[in-house]
């Protein structure tokens, strides 16, 4: 694209009708641009069109945006699949470079909306350029900054910082490597002293204006916007490691960031903007503090105490204000850090942690109108915060942090100053408990927040309180309110105390009250009836010694009914459609309550009515899971103890899942298939015709092209193949099938689905239905052996082979294969199977492969010579002897990268709809027994051969291994 004045018309009218109100100049000038963006030079004409003053600031700040989204898609080469093919055409290197050499200046000069759009676009190019392929950018911008910040042009100087800033920020959260470690010390090297001098220079410039009585709000605001982004730079520059410059300058940082945590700036302060701007600075000095405290103690030891003060000063005023949670939050952390380190001292004062609780962790625990409106509001992220641990930077949760970092070094004083503020908190609501319910709350929340966690389970405990007694008197009168609707935060967190210390509550107790939490369901507070369904799921998961469930269908059965019926009520309330967790708890009922026919069929037809309502537009992945898997354990579970109610789900369901189909709804394809495969498995054949249909739409090849539906679509085929073995074998459905083995076994991504495909067929159809397909199997396996083979492909191998071995005798099995090459069988077994069945896992495959294996060369020992029956012997009893960790070594599958990238819907396993494997050697209980009868047996036949092929074959170990199985089932090989 050349820039002149037609190119310079054509793009300012373009984006001017980008910003038209009407949608059609809008989509036919974004169209024009999307065309036009695949031309060369297209990204640097839309820059020189943002340099051009005379165009409209408007149509030029649009340009900006444009460009900054340009580069983003097109400055890095970006490999797609095969599946996606649209690759976009990348930025050319001569245009790249005239780009770079444009950006900083043009950036520089121009208006503050337009800069922050470039300013942007600059750090898309440094994340991949910079500093290999950009070496002049740094230099260009610390002369700038210089330039800048002695002509006092504070806004342009911002512009550079923050850009630096952007660039310098993969310091923080990229792996240390040598590669990044040379990028920083380049970073030092140019940047740390100009850094420094800049902060300088701001800070005296602030003092100045302090100082002569001009520090108007105008004035300072850029100063102390500068002083910030200096802040964030310095963090990044020190994470890794203390640089030495910085070292030998502490002193000159320290004095500057310990008068930002205690100078106050009235002009700017007065108003709520210009607070949350000093606010921030301060929050950003103490990110620096805590990090010299955490990564060089020593060196930081001799400004600890003033720092310390200073920020305990700050927390006093700011806990008091619901405002300023960015600062509480990083100054608590501060003190956290320094409560935990050697310097623990500083808080082991009564009075200091008397003043910790009653200044700094009481007025940040107890609630704020912001909590209330988010509890109301948005009830989702209330929970994320609340219930699953999210809430880590903020005040309520961190201010808990800080006593427990105290208690690590004087727990009991803590816990008797905590247990005094909890005692305290109630009798503050006792007296008047309308008014005074955030005080409960306020007891509530301490006990629950301060609980410890046992290692690697879901018991908590606490020294805070007696639980049963707490929960006896505070808790309990608490949910036996009869308003459900009343006091809903407060609700929230008694409930929320029951679920966390239901392990420690006596099962009467919890039994007594259960009825209780299932009126809460009935609640109006999105966040009470949920917290109310996770209280009922997580009971039902409580396990006592020997990992018995405490509460059984037994303890649940007196009110199931209405159980089930405020559940599915609670789905129809407004924000909770799609509540995952009333849905999950709807799965948990259904996996433990005793499930009869009056109990089912609302259940299904509830469950198939949010169905219809989530085809409409599926937007949480993990409701949907849940309700998945719901049918598919009330299916699994009404039809083990009623099989008539099989064709009532069908009625319900089939509608469902025909819908799921025809509309596309591509995201529950894989949970479709694995429905329908459970109905194939509990039906007795012949299959209803509606079936059969489905069976004609599985065999079509554009069913198999989207990889998250091939292990749905292959455990419907299996069903399939189990269920109607003789419908397989007409109108070409075999060979439809086959073809779709094909496809699976050519790619390493789906040849394990291939491998079940051929196995279900080799296991439910007769050896003449199969025998005309076998050598073009055997052509396909052996093709992929040899162009692309894997660890895990020559493991399938071996499973199918042992699998035809079994079902078809070894005489068909090597017959079938020698007919593709002469003598193949014997290269095959000789260089894969031999050597690679130590490999094998699961216990059905090691069982399968072992016998098969044994049956080889005690059954048919002409088909291998004696050498080959020995190695085969050795194999099998590695595989047998020892344990799987000492045989397998972890060969990590490498996926085809092409298959990985872009979005897709994935394939998620229903636990409930899964099928138990059936063992193809039911007959045999024994493996190892079957082996060393097997080998007495054929040894008796021919004295003295076998044990000298095995003295010529088997390691020392594994002659001893053998000689240890004979003795253990008394027989003898001779």
């Amino acid at each position: 694209m050349e820039w002149n004045p037609e190119t310079l018309n054509f793009l300012s009218q373009c984006f001017l009708n980008t910003l038209s109100p009407l949608p059609e100049p809008r989509r036919q000038a974004e169209a024009a641009l999307s065309e036009a963006a695949e031309k060369p030079n297209y990204g640097l004409a839309v820059l020189r069109l943002v340099a051009e003053p005379a165009v409209d600031e408007q149509i030029r700040q649009s340009a900006a945006v444009n460009f900054k989204n340009h580069l983003k898609a097109r400055w890095a080469t970006i490999q797609h699949s095969e599946a996606d093919p649209q690759t976009l055409n990348p930025i050319p290197d001569h245009e790249k470079e005239q780009i770079k050499s444009l950006i900083v200046t043009l950036m520089l000069n121009s208006s503050p909306r337009i800069q922050a759009q470039l300013s942007e676009a600059l750090t898309v190019i440094g994340k991949h350029d910079f500093p290999k392929a950009w070496p002049t950018l740094l230099p260009e911008l610390v002369l700038s900054l210089d330039r800048l910040s002695q002509a006092n042009d504070y806004v342009s100087v911002n512009g550079v910082l923050a850009t630096l800033n952007s660039l310098f920020k993969k310091f923080r959260y990229q792996f240390k490597t040598n590669d990044l470690l040379l990028d920083l010390k380049y970073c030092l090297d140019n940047f740390a002293k100009p850094l420094l001098e800049v902060f300088k220079r701001t800070a005296n410039l602030i003092d100045q204006a302090v100082a002569s009585g001009a520090a108007t709000a105008a004035i300072l605001r850029p100063y102390i916007e500068s002083q910030k982004l200096c802040c964030r730079i310095f963090y990044s520059l020190n994470f890794q490691e203390l640089p030495e410059f910085f070292e030998d300058h502490m002193e000159e940082w320290m004095i500057e960031f310990k008068k930002y945590l205690t100078v106050k700036y009235p002009a700017l302060e007065d108003n709520n903007n210009g607070l949350t701007l000093v606010d921030e600075l301060r929050a950003a000095v103490c990110e620096n503090i805590s990090l010299y405290m955490e990564k060089e103690e020593e060196l930081f030891q001799r400004y600890l105490s003033g720092f310390v003060e200073a920020v305990w000063g700050l927390l006093v005023v700011a806990s008091a204000s619901s405002s300023r949670e960015q600062l509480t939050v990083t100054a608590i952390k501060f003190l956290t850090t320094v409560s935990t380190s050697v310097h623990h001292s500083l808080f082991a004062r009564d009075d200091i942690l008397q003043q910790v609780c009653q200044s700094i962790v009481l007025p940040n625990v107890m609630l704020r109108d912001e909590d209330e409106e988010l509890f109301e509001m948005n009830y989702v992220e209330f929970i994320r915060r609340d219930m699953e641990g999210s809430d880590l930077d903020t005040r309520r949760r961190i201010a808990c942090e800080l006593l427990k970092g105290i208690a690590t070094h004087y727990k009991e004083k803590v816990t008797e100053k905590v247990s005094a503020q909890i005692q305290n908190c109630l009798a503050v609501f006792a007296e008047n408990p309308a008014a005074n319910w955030k005080h409960k709350d306020c007891a509530i929340y301490l006990v629950v927040s301060l609980a410890t966690k046992k290692a690697g389970g879901t018991s908590v405990s606490t020294d805070l309180i007696d639980v049963g007694s707490f929960f006896g008197s505070v808790i309990v009168p608490e949910l036996q309110s009869h308003d459900v609707n009343a006091f809903p935060m407060l609700k929230a967190g008694a409930l929320k105390f029951f679920t966390m210390f239901r392990n420690q509550i006596p099962k009467p107790a919890a039994l007594a009250l259960l009825p209780d939490v299932v009126r809460y369901l009935g609640s109006e507070s999105n966040v009470v009836h949920s917290y109310a369904a996770s209280c009922i799921e997580k009971l039902l998961l409580v396990k006592d010694d020997g990992a018995r469930s405490r509460y059984t269908s037994m303890d649940i059965s007196p009110f199931l009914l209405l159980l089930m019926t405020n559940l599915f009520n609670a789905l129809d309330k407004p924000e909770s459609e799609e509540n995952q967790y009333v849905m999950k708890c709807i799965m948990r009922v259904l996996g433990v309550a005793d499930i009869s026919r009056d109990v089912a069929l609302p259940c299904i037809t509830g469950l198939t009515r949010v169905l219809n309502r989530v085809c409409e537009n599926p937007k949480n992945p993990v409701f949907n899971h849940y309700l998945f898997e719901s049918v598919a354990v009330l299916i699994r579970r009404a039809s083990e103890k009623d099989p008539s109610l099989i064709s009532a789900f069908e009625a319900n369901l089939f509608p469902s899942l025909q819908m799921i189909l025809a509309r596309d709804v591509s995201e529950f394809f894989p949970y479709a298939f694995q429905l329908l495969a459970q109905l194939v498995d509990l039906n007795r054949p012949p299959l209803p015709e509606h079936y059969v249909q489905i069976f004609e739409i599985l065999l079509l090849p554009d069913s198999w092209k989207k990889s998250a539906n091939v292990p749905a679509l292959v455990r419907l085929l299996r069903a399939f193949l189990q269920k109607a073995p003789n419908e397989l074998n007409q109108q070409g459905r075999l060979s439809s099938v086959l073809g779709i083995f094909n496809t699976l076994v050519s790619s390493a991504s789906t040849d394990e689905q291939g491998f079940y495909v051929l196995n279900t067929v080799i296991d439910n159809l007769g050896y003449e239905v199969i025998s005309p397909y076998l050598s073009h199997i055997w052509v396909a396996l052996f093709k992929r052996l040899q162009s692309n083979r894997t660890v895990k492909f020559v493991k399938n191998l071996i499973v199918f082979m042992s699998l035809v071995l079994v079902k078809h005798g070894s005489q068909n099995l090597v017959a079938s294969m020698n007919t593709v090459q002469p003598d193949i069988f014997r290269t095959i077994a000789e260089q894969f199977w031999i050597p690679n069945l130590k490999l094998i896992t699961g216990s059905t495959e090691v069982k399968l492969t072992s016998v098969a294996s044994t049956r080889l060369i005690c059954e048919s020992p002409n088909l291998l010579d004696r050498k080959l029956c020995g190695k085969m012997l050795d194999s099998i009893v590695t595989l047998l002897s020892r344990p799987e960790q000492e045989r397998v070594e972890d060969e990590p599958e490498v996926p085809d990268f092409g298959e990985t990238v872009g979005y897709n819907a994935t394939f998620v396993n229903l636990y409930n709809a899964t099928k138990k494997e059936e063992d193809p050697v039911k007959e045999i209980d024994d493996p190892k027994q079957f082996l060393v009868v097997s080998l007495a047996r054929i040894s008796s036949l021919s004295p003295g051969m076998y044990p000298q092929i095995i003295s010529e074959n088997l390691d020392q170990a594994n002659q001893a291994a053998l000689l240890q199985l004979c003795n253990s089932y008394a027989v003898s090989i001779v």
